[in-house]
Order: structure tokens, then C-alpha cells, then sequence
């Protein structure tokens, strides 16, 4: 397989990272959340997640030159007062890559030496993640948790991780460790799993397709498709939770003129993108307020999950998403998912949908 090397690196980055975030929510306290100064919330897990993931690419790819797009920095841990908040995620990240190394070391019947990482390193790793991207060479692309909110409320979030090679996506993992194994909305063509497990591990390098296994076991992944669903009106389609993320009315319109009848399925984070790669859903929509500008790590890595089990991913106009800019996507209005037969009746929604929000109002 393609990509073989930098997949296995990228599924223990994201599943240990994963490991992390699960730790952290089950004992959440008001203490870990700090506010940055966009007023979204920080978490001990987001610095946590992002300094594993680094550290595991780093440790797994060494001979290579290791550029890194991500979403937190160490500003906020080096002032004054946070003494006690870095060293709670230094040794959350030391615990879990320890846990790591000392089950590799039983397998193998070697010994075993626990990770000594100092606050330092840990403020280092987390700074691994400040590259800009661009259109050439490669860089890794990171959301340490997605759905932030949905973290702090106990619901979906991800952890994210893309590779971009020439500004092309190559690879993507989502580590969704509340999203059940079974359909979320009742129509999944996959029958990918009967369970009441909880957690999943998506993956996708380009060429090779999309897969799915359990987050927290070994089982064999099992191959994804997108819904065959052609019928508007048997489509269910994913919006945000979060109201500032995605215009609710808007999403209405569109989905009254396709004739769909399930009411909108609202999660948080790229999990969703793993949800329709499933074919749970038929389409997803977002589209964000005026003047809020999409970073690349909250579509970098949903977006290969979804196109390689067939599904198009595309802005409001019908073009693919352009990656290669740097840490920002500019795009028409809005982000539209869904299967090669949907897109051009959703297009033709999703124009008309925009002209009428656009016509004056009459006096």
C-alpha cells in the first residue's frame, strides 16, 4: 500500500492522542479549560493530544524532514500562572506514550524505560506544530481535538491528522472515540458493524480506498463506502452543532428544495466526515458565518476519508477544496459532501438556496 509507513505512524499518532483525550474527559475539571482569546475553549487534552502526535510522528518517521500544521501553540502555557496546567499535561503525555512503550516492550520481550519528558520538551513538541503548509513539499496537518465543545459536553469530537503532499491530500486519520461502530442515522448501506461498541479509527491514503476498525482494539479494519442513496428525499444529511459554525437556516432551505423529510443529524467535529464515509448520512453542509475564514485542519483529513469511499467534497460553487494556501482555505460560501449522484441536484439547491437568502427583502 502506498503510504504504508507514514499510515502506521499517523494511526498510533491519532490513537494514542485519542487515549489521551479519553483520560482527560472522564475526569474533566473546571481547572483544564483556559480560554484563548477567540473565546473557544483549551484543554489540557488539546495540548496534550497535539504534543503526542508529534512526538509519535517525530519518534516513527525520524528520517524525515517533519513539517507540522496544527492548531495549538505553546503561548498560553509559557505565562506566568501556568506552571501547574503544563506540568499536569507533561506527565498525561508521559503516562500515555509509557503505557505505549511498556505494552510494545511486553510483545517484544524487551526491556522497558518510561519516557522522561520535561515541561520543556513537552512546550517543544507542541511547537513542532507552528509550519504554515503551502503548496510545496510535505506537511503533516493536525486538529488535536476537533469539536472541542462537543469534548467539554461529553459528546463527538476527533482527532484529526492529514498528510499533504504538494498541496494534495495523501492521507487521513480520524480517531472519533465517541462514535458508535453502528450507524448513527439508521441508513447505513455498510452494515459495518451490529455492536454497541464505542470508537472508531477511520483511515484513507489516496488510490487505496477508505476503512474503518474499532478505536481501542485489534479487529480487522473493514472497507467503507459512501450511501447509494439517489433520492433526495431518502437522504439524511449532517450540519454542525454548534450554531456559529454553520447556518442552520440556510442548511433548511436547501434541504426543503431537495425534498429531503429526515430532520438535519447535528454533530460535532470531522466525525461527521466519518459518519457519511459510511454511509450513516447523505450529505453533510457547512456553511459559516460571514467572515469566518475555514482552517485547513478541520477538512484536511475528513476530506480524503469521504472521497476515497466515494463521496465529493467540494465548496458551495462545485470547486474542490484547495489546500495548497496555507493554513487557511478561501472558498465560495460554504463546504458541500455528498455521493457522485446527489452533487448536481444538491448544487442546484444550494445555488438557488443562496440567491434567495441574497434577494432584498421586500418593504
Amino acid at each position: 500500500m502506498a503510504y504504508e509507513k507514514e499510515l502506521d505512524a499517523a494511526k498510533k499518532a491519532a490513537s494514542l492522542a485519542a487515549r489521551l483525550c479519553q483520560k482527560v474527559q472522564k475526569a474533566l475539571l473546571q481547572s483544564d479549560v483556559q480560554s484563548k482569546s477567540d473565546k473557544s475553549p483549551v484543554t489540557v487534552a488539546d495540548y496534550g493530544s497535539q504534543a503526542v502526535v508529534s512526538l509519535v510522528l517525530e519518534r516513527e518517521l525520524n528520517s524525515e524532514p517533519f513539517s507540522l500544521v496544527a492548531e495549538e501553540d505553546s503561548a498560553d502555557l509559557r505565562k506566568d500562572g501556568s506552571q501547574d496546567i503544563l506540568e499536569r499535561i507533561t506527565k498525561l503525555v508521559n503516562d500515555t506514550l509509557a503505557t505505549e512503550d511498556m505494552l510494545k516492550a511486553i510483545d517484544s520481550s524487551t526491556s522497558f524505560a518510561a519516557p522522561t519528558l520535561s515541561t520543556d520538551d513537552l512546550l517543544r513538541a507542541i511547537d513542532c506544530g507552528t509550519s504554515e503548509g503551502g503548496p510545496t513539499g510535505r506537511h503533516w496537518v493536525l486538529d488535536p481535538i476537533d469539536g472541542t465543545k462537543g469534548f467539554l459536553r461529553g459528546d463527538q469530537y476527533a482527532v484529526a491528522l492529514g498528510l499533504l503532499e504538494e498541496g494534495k491530500v495523501v492521507l487521513g486519520v480520524l480517531a472519533c472515540p465517541n462514535l458508535p461502530l453502528a450507524s448513527i442515522a439508521g441508513n447505513n448501506n455498510n452494515k459495518s458493524s451490529s455492536s454497541d461498541e464505542i470508537g472508531c479509527l477511520f483511515f484513507a491514503t489516496i488510490g487505496s480506498g477508505t476503512y474503518m476498525q474499532p478505536l481501542d482494539s485489534k479487529s480487522d479494519p473493514v472497507k467503507v463506502q459512501v450511501s447509494s442513496v439517489e433520492n433526495p428525499e431518502e437522504a439524511s444529511f449532517f450540519e454542525s452543532f454548534e450554531g456559529a459554525h454553520s447556518l442552520h437556516d440556510l442548511s433548511s432551505s436547501i434541504a426543503n428544495k431537495l425534498g429531503v423529510k429526515a430532520p438535519p443529524v447535528r454533530i460535532d467535529s470531522q466525525a461527521k466526515y466519518g459518519a457519511l464515509s459510511r454511509g450513516d448520512g447523505a450529505i453533510y453542509l457547512r456553511f459559516p458565518h460571514k467572515g469566518y475564514r475555514e482552517k485547513i485542519w478541520d477538512h484536511v483529513a475528513g476530506a480524503i476519508v469521504v472521497t476515497e469511499a466515494g463521496g465529493i467534497v467540494t465548496d458551495a460553487a462545485g470547486k474542490p477544496l484547495d489546500f495548497s494556501k496555507g493554513k487557511y482555505l478561501d472558498l465560495d460560501t460554504g463546504i458541500i459532501v455528498t455521493n457522485e449522484k446527489l452533487m448536481p441536484l444538491l448544487l442546484k439547491a444550494v445555488r438557488e438556496s443562496i440567491a434567495d437568502q441574497e434577494k432584498p427583502s421586500p418593504l
